[in-house]
């Protein structure tokens, strides 16, 4: 059998978490432009080169679902324990109380920092070992398509829009 699967299966509670990356895409569309040049009608697709984004990190488990954590700069080992502690500890504490749980977390450098881990074990949260580039094993994920197909739905125009439909969600 695969040990993480059994490393799992011997997890009462367990907590799955991912930040991710979301753009604003006000041109999304393609628009026709009438060229001058005679009758000549031309699709165009504008772009814009740098939209504008938010990140947010989540959590999720069997229990139920953390507090979403927008993110103000690029994710480092200093900023992910920040969310660990003003987040992640409140959701585990909402979802377990006192019971023990373990914790999942891809292998982003911020969470496999040396300050990082030392965090963890600081606090007696043992991790799930997760394999590396594997993203199609986390659960979150189906969580994160979800909120990208509303996402596209909604076609948030700024970020303040952006962060409103994925808390919406």
């Amino acid at each position: 059998m695969c040990p993480l699967i059994v490393h799992v299966s011997h997890a009462v509670h367990s907590l799955i978490s991912q930040a991710k990356t979301a753009h604003v895409h006000p041109s999304r569309s393609q628009s026709l432009a009438e060229e001058r040049r005679g009758t000549e009608s031309t699709l165009l697709k504008s772009s814009v080169k740098f939209p504008q984004s938010v990140i947010v990190w989540g959590a999720m488990s069997s229990a139920g679902v953390g507090p979403l954590c927008f993110l103000r700069s690029k994710v480092n080992a200093a900023v992910y324990q920040e969310v660990l502690e003003h987040f992640m500890l409140p959701a585990a504490d909402q979802l377990y109380g006192d019971a023990d749980f373990i914790f999942q977390q891809d292998l982003a450098p911020a969470h496999s920092a040396k300050p990082t881990s030392t965090w963890f074990k600081d606090h007696g949260i043992p991790l799930l070992n997760w394999p590396a580039n594997s993203p199609d094993l986390n659960p979150i994920e189906n969580l994160w398509g979800i909120v990208k197909r509303k996402m596209r739905y909604a076609r948030p125009n700024n970020a303040e829009e952006l962060k409103a439909t994925i808390r919406a969600t």
